[in-house]
């Protein structure tokens, strides 16, 4: 019996609390517990020194609704049915067969609730006993947390699924400013009971991903801007726990859907779009302020808090596993030498399925339609920072050709250890092609044990 489990015969009202806290479009290259010493990110940061921060975890799309999917069922989404966007006129919904962890969770008597994006379908999948209107703070991420503090002090085990709309883009720009940045959400003034921080455009870092430019550094000012009232919002929520008594029974999951709203992050499986942040404070663990190296996909998150909760279904099974032993005293490693990730659309317009494999030295990817260009969410083609690169005609944007980046090989291979960018497509160099071999048989079957609709592709084209 692992030790911050539930013993047998334990009554209800000692189970584990569980707090998701989810926020959109947050690259871990803008997190001060991940390396950024200018980002505000305070409360994140002590949360990580409580618990045990992960180096090497992965989202397995990286576009919001599909993302979340997995993060709900332990499903790639090719095999829950999310394959994109759910609102408007994208309308991708889960199966109505898929088990959701909000209904696994109800089931084994937890309170369930909801505060913020939703970004799920259909409803009937993904009950939540309470809930508020998805815009009913939309980026006062304060309120959203204090509107919990009833929800938390009640009797009885709890989820929480708290999730901000920020950082992601808005559709507004910020007109005073000659480079015309995306305002990323932020207020004109503060709201009230909170205050905004305000970057300059000279003090951001600019990562690797993008190019060092006026407008990317505009864009950059006014994401960390975002950042900083989302880690407000999540001090306020973890100061909420801890009032009413809730903080140390709780297990609290920091995490994001995908990586920045920026070209060569968000939609793509680069590093730069799916590793990310994850920070884990479980209950009883000794392990505090330490790092994990062990490789973690976000379809492991439902099968461990069902095994924290002692709530797992007898007729349910997942693509991920449980990684609960690395939130115990001693480590514990899981074995696994690899993770699969898995998109296929973000926008209805935006299909470009990738299956990838990634190691903890190599990233494969299988470029399903390959022949297209790749296509660009709307909110990014019209970002201030790819505008640019558009208006200039510029050869490279980032580390990465613009060229490379917008017509793809079949097949592309990095070592990561050599090429973190990943601008050096090893794929077709004749030394690797026992590798892209194996690795393409090593996606075959992941695709096959997953029943993914894709690989059939294999056959025909």
């Amino acid at each position: 019996m692992l030790t911050v489990g539930l013993e047998a015969g334990e009554p209800m009202q000692a189970r584990y609390n569980v707090v998701i806290m989810m926020s959109d479009d947050h690259g871990r290259e803008a997190l001060g517990c991940y390396g950024n010493p200018v980002v505000q990110t305070p409360n994140l940061d002590r949360l990580a020194d409580a618990g045990i921060r992960f180096d090497n975890a992965f989202c397995t799309s990286a576009s919001c609704a599909a993302s979340r999917s997995a993060v709900l069922t332990g499903l790639h989404n090719h095999a829950n049915g999310t394959f994109g966007h759910t609102h408007s006129y994208h309308h991708f919904s889960s199966y109505e067969s898929v088990q959701s962890l909000p209904a696994m969770l109800s089931e084994a008597g937890y309170r369930t609730g909801r505060v913020g994006k939703r970004h799920y379908a259909p409803e009937s999948v993904y009950p939540f006993d309470y809930g508020m209107e998805e815009r009913e703070f939309d980026r006062d991420d304060v309120a959203a947390s204090e509107s919990c503090r009833e929800f938390i002090a009640e009797e009885g085990p709890f989820f929480l699924y708290w999730c901000s709309f920020n950082p992601h883009r808005d559709g507004r720009i910020v007109a005073s400013n000659p480079h015309q940045p995306n305002s990323f959400g932020n207020p004109e003034s503060s709201f009230a009971g909170d205050q905004e921080y305000v970057f300059s455009e000279e003090e951001v870092i600019v990562p690797s991903f993008l190019s060092d430019t006026p407008e990317v550094r505009a864009e950059l000012a006014q994401y960390y801007q975002s950042i900083a009232r989302l880690d407000r919002g999540i001090g306020r929520l973890i100061q909420i726990l801890k009032e009413e008594g809730k903080y140390d029974n709780t297990l609290i999951i920091y995490m994001a859907d995908n990586g920045a709203a920026f070209p060569g992050s968000k939609t793509t499986l680069y590093d730069a779009g799916m590793q990310l942040a994850l920070i884990v404070k479980a209950p009883l663990s000794k392990r505090q302020g330490e790092v994990s190296e062990e490789l973690i996909s976000w379809v492991d998150i439902t099968p461990t808090i069902l095994d924290l909760t002692n709530a797992t279904p007898r007729d349910v099974s997942f693509h991920g596993q449980s990684f609960l032993p690395l939130l115990q005293e001693a480590p514990e490693s899981l074995g696994r030498d690899m993770i699969y990730a898995s998109h296929t659309f973000h926008e209805i317009t935006n299909y470009y399925p990738m299956r990838v494999l990634r190691s903890h030295q190599y990233k494969f990817i299988w470029n399903v339609a390959y022949q297209l260009p790749y296509p660009f969410a709307s909110d990014l083609w019209d970002s201030a920072s790819w505008k640019a690169v558009r208006r200039d005609q510029s050869e490279y944007f980032g580390a990465r050709k613009v060229a490379d980046y917008k017509q793809r090989a079949q097949f592309e291979l990095y070592d990561l250890e050599n090429d973190p960018d990943e601008v050096v497509n090893l794929a077709s160099h004749p030394e690797y092609a026992e590798m892209v071999e194996f690795y393409s048989k090593k996606l075959k079957e992941f695709q096959t044990e997953t029943m993914d609709p894709w690989v059939h592709k294999w056959e025909y084209e």
